[in-house]
């Protein structure tokens, strides 16, 4: 079962504790909106006390790594052997081996049986430490604890907010390709913890994230009738959105979580909707005789992106939240589509078919300053992480028996394979979680 808080965090006004933050000009930083970041090496200590220490540091060296930002250093270089985390360690021995950044923790268990999970930060050139936080959690939750330490270093070093402390939805695949499959499953976003949300064998399409992070929307084709559903991920239950004529698809949540914006086919032709999910009212925003389809709003709710064959193939178009104003933002060579807008409102990424191949890549809302990332045999389905920075996709590469998911960072260096269960396509990345 999935909660919103896992953790009562020690603390008031952050509900962390920080332990001495350093002074601002400590040096230790990285910039990351540079293409092709030398990754920054940074040592990870075990956490004191035992084997859990040991696995919660090994998950945020983990996740530093993965983000291509950080070099974690082996811990057989180490020379010193932290045996007080809360004391200064020898800075010196730290510099030999060329660390830029230390992270010491312990872990202990309270007398209620809750387990307590402290780290601190130091910058190895300065001498000081950055910053330091303690946790309090069940003890099987240990995993998420070292995705929020991840975090806090993520934010202290990079000035952004991290994206390790989130989940992803994706459509999980199994069995023959004829005769495949398809599960709801969620998973932590480095592939772990996965579990089934669905059990039959109707086709599932297309699972969304609410802002609120406890809700999925999503299309499936039960009883053969494709259908629109809500998903409560705390209790699972689900609701059929609405009963409409011919087919409902690609459904995804407005930034308030108070509407679901997508497409609904009508004689051939697709066009786009918004349900409030109160009133269950519909309101019509497009009315071509094209296909209308794939809506994202922007994070303020003022605009929507979505791909229309209106001029002859596969395009992007803006328009504002009430339908007005269409607008086409791509004019490259090939078809574009599943445009979703970033988290942070300044790019829209999407799949692009040219050449007979499939890439992943990014624009201004506009259309202006068109970069592809990616480019394989088959690649679909971009998913923004909630800080902007990296985007999942699923890949289907040539005589592979089925998709798998992938990561890149925004700048198209870092490109990662999340390790799924089985095969797995149309990912979800939540909000972080709190």
């Amino acid at each position: 079962m999935l909660r919103r808080t896992f953790f009562q965090m020690a603390g008031a006004a952050t509900g962390m504790a920080a332990l001495a933050a350093a002074p601002a000009e400590a040096r230790v930083e990285i910039n990351i909106n540079r293409g092709n970041v030398e990754p920054m090496p940074i040592a990870v200590s075990d956490f004191l006390q035992g084997d859990l220490g040991r696995k919660i540091s090994d998950v945020v060296a983990a996740d530093l790594k993965r983000s291509g930002l950080f070099a974690p250093i082996n811990r057989s270089a180490f020379i010193e052997k932290i045996s007080n985390p809360d004391a200064p360690p020898r800075f010196e021995d730290w510099k030999v081996i060329n660390a830029q950044a230390l992270v010491t923790g312990r872990v202990t268990q309270e007398g209620d049986g809750r387990l307590k999970a402290e780290f601190r930060l130091w910058d190895v050139f300065s001498n000081q430490q950055m910053t330091g936080q303690q946790f309090f959690t069940q003890p099987e939750n240990w995993r998420r604890v070292a995705h929020i330490i991840a975090d806090a270093i993520y934010e202290r070093i990079t000035g952004e907010k991290g994206y390790f402390d989130t989940r992803i939805v994706y459509v999980a695949e199994s069995g023959p390709k004829t005769a495949r499959k398809r599960q709801l499953a969620i998973m932590d976003q480095d592939g772990f913890n996965s579990r089934a949300l669905t059990n039959s064998n109707d086709i599932v399409l297309t699972p969304r994230f609410s802002p609120n992070k406890q809700e999925i929307t999503y299309m499936s084709f039960e009883g053969q009738q494709p259908r629109v559903y809500l998903l409560q991920l705390e209790t699972g239950q689900r609701e059929v959105v609405g009963n409409f004529p011919g087919m409902t698809f690609s459904p995804r949540f407005s930034p308030d979580g108070q509407r679901v914006i997508m497409s609904l086919q009508q004689d051939g032709n697709a066009n786009i909707y918004t349900m409030d999910l109160r009133s269950r009212t519909t309101t019509r925003l497009t009315s071509t005789a094209a296909i209308d389809t794939s809506p994202s709003y922007a994070p303020d709710g003022g605009r929507i992106v979505f791909e229309s064959d209106r001029g002859g193939r596969q395009q992007l178009y803006v328009m504002s939240a009430n339908g007005a104003g269409q607008t086409r933002i791509s004019f490259g060579d090939g078809s574009y589509s599943t445009p979703v807008w970033s988290p942070r409102g300044d790019l829209i990424a999407f799949t692009k078919q040219s050449g007979g191949k499939f890439s992943i890549g990014v624009m201004k809302p506009d259309g202006s300053g068109e970069r592809i990332l990616t480019t394989g045999f088959h690649n679909e389905g971009p998913t923004w992480a909630p800080n902007g920075r990296v985007i999942m996709f699923f890949r289907q590469n040539a005589g592979a028996g089925g998709p798998q998911l992938y990561s890149i960072d925004l700048t198209g260096y870092n490109e990662q394979l999340i390790p799924t269960q089985g095969f797995a396509s149309d990912p979800a990345w939540s909000p972080l979680l709190e």
